[in-house]
């Protein structure tokens, strides 16, 4: 087995590593289908062995070409390292500076096979969601993070380490882009050229950046969408007895599970996959578990009628499970189901994303490889299929919404009845999760804030958590907003059951939604915590890349902009700009995640707090811009929650000064004027 030591040496050459292959028993991305034609093939290959000296190419070639020819893409399985692969305490890495050994950390949190969806491919999640593009550019990055010092800077082309360059000690420490296409030529059928040619990568969001944190981390947003969906939609806060249904247990959407157990609700998630339901069995985020349609009605109507908190995991396609529903509702009259929603990866429909009804997860897999056209009509049949039972279900007090994963888009394209008469591009018949519910929670400036303890060590997660409670309590002490302050209560009861809720897969790590001043302060005492050894280790602050400022992504984290700007990226890259600017250690810029390639761009960053008032400075500039772009951007749209926030925080900081919009208050001057 390699050691860190090794695994910072550079790729292994003299002698090349055992060519073990695929690994049995750990699932595997689905296989691709690029079309490339020969001259593309040889240039996939040539492309696949610059990373290589002449002398092992000849080895090389045929199994680079093998892998191309199998499974549509080279991930050089030779190469992927003999190594639990998982994020080691800080101090075990071989580095000049710790910051580098920080994002050595984050690397190998995201391929630890208990967090990533499928590891020997690179995907952490979303079903394309890369780390690298190949196990070479991780050996070489790892190779270049060990040896830059606090002087160097390292350049991330869609996961091809370009090099280490000079910069100052201010300049970021590590810069990626990912999927940064000419945009007339960002579509689908290009990317899977590119990807295979190892040009360009999906880094999903916090896949490409290093700062996945497992399911964890969304399960705070699910937490806060399925809460306040009840609120809307429901008119309640208990749940006791309440039925949500959706799908997807695999990579982010695994949350679900748990966050209806957190809820106190009925959750009902399918699962095609059965290694990924069984994983989340496991790791006890899922209660139950079941294959029979008739069993999991069965114990639906048991858990509702008794008021039981359940995760019931069914393993088959969602569109049976709603079909059934339906077939309920119409031969007993009861609507089984009060609020649904749907996490397929629909961003990627036709490559493993979304599994039609009509075949078997083996057949689905064997088709998609073998006539993706035919596999692409049977998973437009499925959506329509989806969207007529949820139609049906909605006419009576049943509530469904998008959740931001390209559902009702794809759907649309698939021609589903999604219409909504009269919208604009970005509405359907059911509202995306942003647009109903936590639209208001961003403009605020709440959004998925997280950190990981790099010491791996529980006790400092625990410091942290008792840390940020303090924090949020001093600030409803000292009066807040109320609607503030009931952000700050969720946020509260969130941290004090994290413990109880088992979150952590992966590296100590905890996620909470956060507006910029709980961030600012929860980043100044964890600091300070840092510097008087309270805490072992330096802290990773980062974010998802869905939150206030870092996506701009028309059918989700901007679908509640009605200016015409919803397609417009110009918060996103600057936000990616001003974080470098303002003091982050790393920073990166996506094209897709969420809603999918061509459809998004966002960025994130990671900020390494290691005691010093220099790491304070830092998080204080940086993190007030990270959320108060986005929040200005949406005061200037037209929200009045955002310009709200906006007049406060210049009112308390003279250094920031905003644009503010001003009101068309007579409609009559727009008719006057146009029709002149």
């Amino acid at each position: 087995m390699s050691s860190l030591q090794a695994l910072c040496s550079g790729l292994p050459l003299r002698p090349l590593p055992e060519n073990r292959g695929r690994q049995a028993g750990v699932p595997h991305a689905p296989v691709r289908t690029p079309g490339l034609s020969p001259a593309e093939k040889q240039l996939a290959l040539r492309n696949a062995l610059r990373y290589f000296p002449p002398d092992v190419q000849e080895l090389l070639a045929p199994e680079f070409a093998q892998e191309l020819q199998l499974y549509g893409h080279i991930y050089m399985y030779r190469f992927c390292p003999d190594i639990e692969m998982r994020a080691y305490p800080i101090e075990q890495y071989p580095c000049q500076t710790k910051v580098a050994a920080a994002i050595m950390h984050m690397i190998m949190n995201n391929l630890d096979p208990a967090v990533a969806q499928f590891p020997q491919e690179l995907v952490t999640y979303g079903g394309n969601g890369q780390v690298f593009s190949n196990w070479a550019q991780f050996w070489l990055t790892m190779f270049y993070l060990s040896k830059m010092t606090e002087e160097q800077t390292l350049v991330m082309y869609s996961g091809h380490p370009l090099g280490l360059f000079p910069s100052s000690r201010s300049a970021p420490r590590l810069v990626i882009t990912n999927g940064m296409v000419i945009p007339n030529y960002s579509s689908r059928t290009e990317y899977e050229k590119l990807f295979a040619l190892g040009v360009t990568m999906y880094g999903q969001m916090t896949a490409g950046s290093y700062c996945y944190i497992g399911p964890q981390g969304i399960v705070h947003g699910t937490v806060l969408t399925v809460l306040n969906a009840a609120r809307r939609y429901l008119g309640i806060e208990d749940l006791a007895g309440k039925v949500f249904v959706t799908s997807g247990l695999g990579g982010m959407s695994g949350a679900q599970a748990k966050a209806a157990v957190i809820v106190g609700c009925i959750g009902v998630i399918a699962e095609v996959d059965k290694a990924a339901l069984e994983k989340r069995h496991k790791q006890g985020w899922l209660m139950e578990v079941t294959d029979s349609l008739d069993r999991c009605i069965q114990r639906l109507r048991e858990a509702r009628k008794k008021k039981e908190v359940l995760s019931l995991g069914y393993h088959g396609n969602v569109v049976a499970l709603w079909e059934r529903l339906v077939h309920e509702l119409d031969t007993t009259g009861e609507c089984l189901v009060d609020l649904g929603s749907d996490q397929t990866s629909c961003h990627n429909p036709f490559n493993g994303g979304y599994y039609p009804v009509q075949l078997s997860f083996t057949e689905a897999q064997s088709l998609m490889a073998s006539n993706p056209a035919a596999f692409k009509d049977l998973v437009q049949e499925s959506l329509r299929r989806q969207v007529s039972a949820i139609n049906r279900l909605a006419e009576e007090k049943f509530f469904f919404w998008d959740y931001g994963n390209a559902f009702l888009l794809e759907a649309q394209r698939a021609g589903a009845d999604v219409e909504k008469k009269g919208a604009g591009r970005t509405e359907f018949r059911y509202p995306s999760y942003v647009q109903h519910i936590m639209g208001d929670i961003f403009s605020q400036g709440f959004g998925p804030f997280r950190w990981v303890c790099t010491s791996g060590d529980p006790q400092d997660l625990a410091v942290t958590d008792e840390l940020a409670t303090s924090v949020l309590e001093k600030a409803i002490a000292d009066g807040v907003k109320v609607s503030v302050k009931l952000q700050y209560m969720d946020n509260i009861r969130w941290i004090r059951e994290a413990a109880r809720h088992r979150l952590v897969v992966g590296s100590q790590a905890r996620i909470l939604y956060s507006d910029q001043k709980g961030r600012v302060a929860i980043a100044v005492a964890i600091n300070q915590a840092i510097a008087c050894r309270r805490i072992k280790a330096p802290v990773v602050l980062s974010r998802d890349h869905h939150d206030v400022s870092g996506t701009d992504s028309p059918f989700r984290e901007t679908s509640n902009i009605y200016d015409g700007s919803a397609f417009c990226a110009d918060m996103a890259v600057q936000n990616f700009v001003g974080d470098a600017c303002r003091g982050a250690t790393w920073v990166a810029l996506h094209n897709g995640g969420g809603v999918g390639w061509g459809e998004v761009i966002n960025g994130g960053f990671g900020l390494v707090l290691d005691g010093t008032p220099e790491a304070e400075r830092r998080a204080r500039l940086m993190l007030s811009w990270d959320v108060s772009n986005g929040v200005a951007r949406r005061c200037w749209s037209g929200n009045q929650k955002a310009y709200e926030i906006i007049c406060q925080t210049m009112q308390e900081n003279s250094s920031l000064v905003v644009t503010l919009p001003h009101k068309v208050e007579d409609e009559r001057v727009l008719q006057q004027a146009l029709q002149l």
